[in-house]
């Protein structure tokens, strides 16, 4: 059955969005429980994030030719069940080293999953549709983080942080169920054979790279490991990239930092992207650990940056017809770090209101960059180039959230060297928020060299969609 228009494709497509932002938030709220009942140190179990991150993004180059090659709808669905199956997976962990590997399958799946239902929908707009498409498919996505927090909190007391990876499950059945009923066939694009040799440099080197910075002073690999690590990452990715560059079909295409617009939104909104990966192991990890607070109050505080992300997305297209695609990126470049540094002067006399406000306002104005950045990415990239333009995207976006959580955790790290103790204390978790207030703010002058006029049209009037709908019948 073909779907009547690309709302139907993107709410069908949403369930996936929803089933991976969700499992995203309940993870962070449940990591103090999850320490706990494995027994390590709560920040190290920033592994179990970054695993899961990282296999994302070493997976996401491939899912532009899988889903060329396979077909994206057939794709599209063996990715959920994949994602499913190894959210049991993660129920049924002993230790955390299990932990990290059913994460990791976990991550396989959701490489496929959300850049092959992007390329679904994409394919199936105008560029004066791209904003509405992307509001369609996120407001649905952001219930997710939404219920992620409060439900995590909630799950772990009650049952058991395990009980946090069985609400997948129905989630992902539904999912299965809609994509079969309600999305198109989608035959294979072409046979062009994939380029191996660039995968498998890229995937190796975002490995070592963030293997290196996560293991970096915890004892788990020689002084000297980690820096060979990080060392032998960066060679094998200016390999990667000058591999790519001399290639027909790369795993990927690094000629579309050509395009302005997607230039802008793929290198200066990975810096932005870094801090909302941060923040979302942050808070918890100082509400839980640093005040006190149970997962469930925790999850009652923290579903504020969640509300303000929801409560943003209808607004977008308001504030980009009274503001430039730049005025509104360098706004939300700001006002996000500015949250991120109020975040560090958080202590426990703060009453949970001020606490819950302070992150309201952090998630309106990360909403709002992030719908801007997901339609100016697309904005001027040939439909030709969509698949490799979303596997690119969907890399960087993953891997930056991964390098967040990693920077956030590393910092907490080097200052528990310099003064240790059994637990992080507070000065130690608000210098992680400085840190990562610093790469966010580090987006702004990218943000500012963009043109005035770039990314003009991603969002059209009312009155213009109507006007068009009206000359297409």
């Amino acid at each position: 059955m073909k779907p009547a228009n690309f709302r139907i494709t993107a709410a069908v497509v949403a369930s996936a969005l929803f089933m991976q932002n969700m499992d995203g938030t309940i993870v962070a709220t449940a990591l103090p429980a999850m320490a706990r009942d494995l027994g390590v140190d709560p920040v190290h179990l920033s592994g179990a994030i970054t695993a899961y991150l990282v296999a994302l993004t070493v997976f996401i180059p491939a899912s532009g030719w899988v889903a060329d090659r396979f077909g994206a709808k057939r794709v599209f669905m063996w990715a959920i069940a994949t994602f499913t199956l190894a959210s049991l997976a993660c129920a049924a962990a002993a230790n955390l080293p299990q932990l990290i590997a059913a994460r990791i399958v976990q991550g396989i799946g959701g490489a496929m999953m959300v850049p092959v239902g992007r390329l679904i929908l994409f394919r199936g707009v105008k560029r004066e549709e791209l904003l509405q498409a992307t509001t369609w498919l996120t407001m649905p996505a952001l219930i997710g983080p939404l219920m992620g927090p409060p439900l995590g909190g909630f799950l772990t007391d009650t049952l058991s942080w395990r009980s946090i990876f069985w609400v997948n499950v129905p989630v992902g059945i539904v999912g299965l169920l809609l994509t079969w009923r309600l999305l198109p066939a989608a035959p294979p694009e072409h046979h062009a054979p994939p380029d191996v040799r660039g995968m498998m440099l890229i995937g190796g080197s975002l490995t070592l790279f963030m293997i290196g910075i996560e293991c970096a002073g915890r004892g788990v690999l020689s002084p000297f490991a980690s820096p060979a690590c990080v060392a032998a990452g960066v060679l094998m990715f200016w390999l990667a990239v000058r591999h790519c560059r001399r290639v027909d079909n790369p795993a990927v295409d690094f000629s579309l930092l050509a395009i302005p617009t997607f230039h802008a939104a793929t290198i200066a909104g990975s810096l932005f992207r870094a801090g909302a990966g941060a923040l979302p192991f942050l808070v918890p990890l100082t509400l839980q650990t640093g005040f006190g607070y149970s997962a469930s109050a925790s999850g009652l505080v923290t579903f504020a940056s969640a509300l303000g992300s929801f409560c943003m997305r209808p607004m977008t297209s308001l504030a980009l017809r009274r503001f430039s695609v730049r005025t509104v990126l360098c706004a939300g470049s700001v006002s996000f770090a500015a949250v991120l540094v109020a975040c560090s002067f958080m202590s426990q006399n703060w009453p949970a209101g001020a606490i819950f406000l302070l992150l309201l306002v952090g998630g309106l104005s990360r909403s709002l960059s992030f719908a801007t950045m997901g339609a100016l990415a697309f904005a001027d990239v040939p439909k030709t180039k969509l698949a490799a333009a979303t596997s690119f995207q969907g890399t960087a976006q993953q891997l930056m959230k991964a390098v967040g959580v990693t920077v956030a955790a590393g910092t907490i790290q080097v200052t528990m060297i310099v003064a240790p103790g059994a637990h992080a204390e507070r000065w130690q978790l608000a210098s992680a928020f400085i840190v990562t207030a610093l790469v966010v703010i580090t987006s702004y002058p990218m943000f500012m060299r963009m043109p005035a006029e770039a990314g003009a049209g991603i969002s059209a009037s009312r009155g213009s969609t109507r006007a068009r709908a009206g000359e297409a019948k």
